[in-house]
């Protein structure tokens, strides 16, 4: 059976250690000339939504898109070491990423509110970027809504990698909005309470599976295969 499985990144596979609030505060510095009064707002928004809010926080004009991917990639790729010492992959993350991508029939990718660069700088970071296939995922820069990333997934995949337009797709994620994205596309949804919000927070937003972590790495796989009609 075939299913397309995109995986959250920030607090689902690694630990940051706040290196993503220094990032967006290094890439808002950047282009507004001066360091922002209050940290980036993220749990589970797009790059896109995150640089808006800032730049409308501290009633500035927004830059380009083009200007902010830019100041984002420079600030994520300036910060791989600090990432690597501080941060780290999170329990049963590289196991469940290994799962998925050995299954015929699986694509194994990645939906995630980071642009594509910085998805790589912080999956390479902890050797999982060579898990996922990365050229079919969804990032930040590809819209400004979570749940819309799910259709530039199923897209890519389709057209790069042969599967059917009705190909199952399951998120696997930290945060109320991973929750929503699914729910609001009709794809499965498997979340994991190893970010700042509760098993309940994650139940209230609507999940029905609610892990502690990915460290059971034959029950993260026998869930997923549910959705692929196994």
């Amino acid at each position: 059976m075939q299913l397309i499985v995109l995986w959250d990144i920030d607090h689902t596979l690694i630990d940051n250690a706040g290196v993503s609030k220094e990032i967006y505060a290094a890439a808002f510095t950047a282009l507004a000339g001066a360091s922002p009064a209050v940290p980036a707002s993220t749990e589970g928004r797009t790059d896109r939504m995150i640089m808006q809010d800032m730049f409308r926080r501290h009633h500035l004009p927004e830059p380009s898109w083009a200007a902010i991917n830019e100041a984002l990639s420079a600030a994520g790729e300036e910060r791989f070491g600090v990432l690597r010492r501080r941060g780290t992959a999170l329990p049963g993350a590289r196991e469940a990423l290994k799962a998925a991508s050995s299954q015929e029939g699986w694509v194994s990718s990645v939906l995630t509110g980071n642009i594509a660069a910085n998805a790589r700088v912080k999956l390479s970071a902890f050797g999982l970027d060579m898990l996922v296939d990365l050229p079919v995922g969804a990032y930040g820069a590809d819209a400004v809504e979570r749940s819309d990333l799910v259709a530039v997934a199923r897209a890519r995949v389709q057209r790069d990698r042969g599967l059917p337009a009705d190909t199952p797709v399951v998120l696997v994620g930290d945060t109320p909005r991973d929750v929503e994205a699914a729910l609001a596309t009709s794809s499965g949804i498997i979340a994991v309470a190893t970010g700042i919000h509760s098993q309940a927070e994650l139940e209230a937003a609507g999940a029905t599976v609610v892990l502690a972590d990915l460290s059971d790495t034959e029950d993260v796989l026998c869930l997923l295969g549910r959705f692929a009609g196994r």
